[in-house]
Formats: structure tokens, sequence, C-alpha cells
């Protein structure tokens, strides 16, 4: 009970506010002998860090990672790792006007549907901010995963309708929307800008690549790879849909141009995106999300207070104008944990 919990053997407990005193992450099932560092961590929390970058939010958290357990003298011990970040740069006043009022696009209107109460500042459990503890436990996973040569990269193929047209893998941490195209994100530069001025926001779309997976991960049924790779994704909460491989230009092929043709190489295409039955075949996954934009808008929007009053809001306080980029690394995160659960599950299964 409570959805807070996620995986089988690599499994995760996530747990505070967006303005309460810090949020955090247990992590239970990791491997012993394992090489982590505060400063690898760090690194990864530092890419998903508010306050930098344009469009971000201007709210100045540092995000300090504390380890409470589970790693000493550099190596994990196999016990419960617990992960530890506070909240530093809280600012509740801006939201008070909010405490009876229901914001469009907002889980406002459902968590006080589910639990007959909720943590109107910044949005509570239910902010973008927890998602920094799943990137803290991400950091973890890609060092279980990194055993084996697996990668995670994430980068921005669209934002506000303008499409990346090239991949230059250089040029992903080049830019501030991480995006591989730097003609693309010259012109998401200028797309921002104009819609920062309309007082609006926007979405896009965030493909997720993983190198070096081997063959035999997932498993054949209900727990097939893609669905717990879409599950992870969908979990993110302001992911809207999930592609794998050709996802839905698959709908208008013919079963001709879909296969993935087999030869003494191995296989020739990989419309598949990397899984086949539910289980990794060897080739790179390739996973797209559809990310909304911020509900947080300075237009004014209709909307009710908890007596179903008709309202008429403009939300301001501190916001992203999206969740690209940083909602990359959290993607990254939510990826190389379903790969860490899954590679130890088939190394239980076949040693």
């Amino acid at each position: 009970m409570g959805g807070n919990s996620f995986g089988t053997l690599f499994r995760i407990t996530t747990w505070g506010e967006s303005h309460g005193e810090a949020l955090g992450v247990v992590i239970d099932g990791c491997p012993p002998m394992i090489d982590v560092s505060v400063e690898e961590i760090q690194k990864e929390l530092d890419r998903r860090r508010p306050g930098q970058g344009t469009g971000s939010s201007p709210r100045k958290e540092r995000d300090r990672v504390e380890i409470l357990s589970g790693i000493f003298e550099g190596k994990t011990t196999g016990t419960p790792i617990s992960l530890l970040i506070r909240n530093e740069d809280v600012d509740s006043s801006s939201y008070e006007e909010w405490r009876d009022i229901f914001r469009p696009g907002h889980a406002d209107f459902t968590y006080q549907a589910k639990y007959g109460i909720r943590d109107h500042r910044g949005g509570g459990r239910a902010s973008a901010r927890e998602t920094v503890a799943r990137v803290a436990a991400g950091a973890v996973a890609k060092k279980i995963i990194g055993q084996e040569r697996m990668e995670v990269m994430a980068y921005t193929v669209e934002l506000g309708g303008i499409r990346a047209k090239r991949v230059d893998w250089k040029e992903i941490d080049r830019n501030d929307f991480r995006c591989p195209d730097p003609d693309a994100a010259k012109e998401m530069e200028k797309r921002v800008e104009e819609v920062r001025s309309q007082g609006d926001s926007l979405g896009g779309i965030v493909e997720i690549l993983v190198r070096g997976c081997p063959p035999g991960l997932g498993e054949p049924v209900f727990d097939k790879l893609e669905a717990d790779l879409a599950k992870a994704l969908m979990s993110i909460g302001a992911v809207r849909g999930v592609e794998i491989g050709a996802g839905f230009v698959a709908a208008r092929m013919c079963g001709s141009q879909c296969n993935d043709p087999l030869g003494p190489a191995g296989f020739e295409k990989n419309d598949a995106g990397g899984i086949l039955g539910g289980i990794s075949n060897g080739m790179d996954i390739v996973l797209r999300v559809a990310v909304k934009p911020i509900p947080s808008i300075h237009l004014e929007q209709r909307t009710v207070d908890r007596t179903m009053r008709p309202v008429s809001i403009r939300i301001r306080g501190r916001h992203d104008l999206s969740a690209i980029p940083r909602i990359n690394p959290v993607c990254e995160a939510m990826v190389a944990m379903v790969l860490a659960d899954h590679w130890l599950r088939q190394r239980a299964l076949r040693g």
C-alpha cells in the first residue's frame, strides 16, 4: 500500500515533500562490494538541480546528498542504503492563497479526493522535487549496471514543437536543453524566450538510449522489460506517454517493414527498440517519453475551491518553464533502476 516503493530485487522507497525538511530514499537489495562514492551520487543530482539553465526555476537548492547507511569505506555493504537531501531554499508564502484552491493541471484535486488532506506547499509529495530521491537511487543503480558495461543516456529530441534533426552526442552537454542538435537547441532557446514572455509553459519529447544491455533481461509475461520500463517512466509526474523502438510509427507499418531481420552478425535494424517478447535482445534499447507542459503558468485560468465555487487564478511562485531538461536525468535514473532490478533477477535465475 502507499505506492512509494518500486522494484523487486533492487527496491527503493522514496519519502519527503517539496517544502518539508528533507527528501530521501531507502534502497534495499543492492549487492555488496559495489564502489559508490558521495561524489558520484552528487554528480547525478547536480544534473537535475534547480536554479540553472534557460527556463529553470530560480529556486536555489544545493541538493547535497548525505549517506546515512549501507555504504562503508566507499563500498556498498549489502544492507539498506539510506540517502538524504535537505531542502534549503524553501519559500511557502506564495502557496498560501492556494491552500483551499485546486490549481489546474496539478494533483491538488486528486490528492484531496484520495487522502482528504494535502500539503499545499509546492505540491507536497506530488511535486517534481520528489524526483531528487529517484536520481540519488539511480546513481547507485548506474553503478550496478555499469559493472555489466550498460550505459543509459537521455537527451532532448523535441521542445515546444522544435525537433532535433540530427544527433551529435558531443553536443548534449554543450547546451542548456541537452539536445544533440546544436541548431535545434538555438531554436529551442528562442521558443523558450517567446513562451516565457507570454506567461506560458512548454512540453517536449525526451529519448532514452541504453547501450550494452545483454540479451535475456526481462520476464516473458507480466514483468516484460518494456512493461516495467514503461511503468517506471510513466511514474514520473510530467510524463504522459512512452514509446519503445518504432513506437506508434509501427502502427502504420506492414509486418515486412516492422520485423527486424536477423543475420550472422545479429539484428540488421532495430525497430523493436532492443526488446522482443518482453526480453532484451542485445540491441540498443530505445525509448521516448512525451513530457507535458509545466502546469504552473502566469496566465489566468478557471478552477474551483474546496467548496466547488468557481474562481479564476494566476499562479505565482518559482517554477520551471519546462520539465525539460531537468527531467532527463530522472528518466535515466528510472531506466537504470529497472535494468539493475532485471539484471539481478536474471543473475538469480541463471547465475
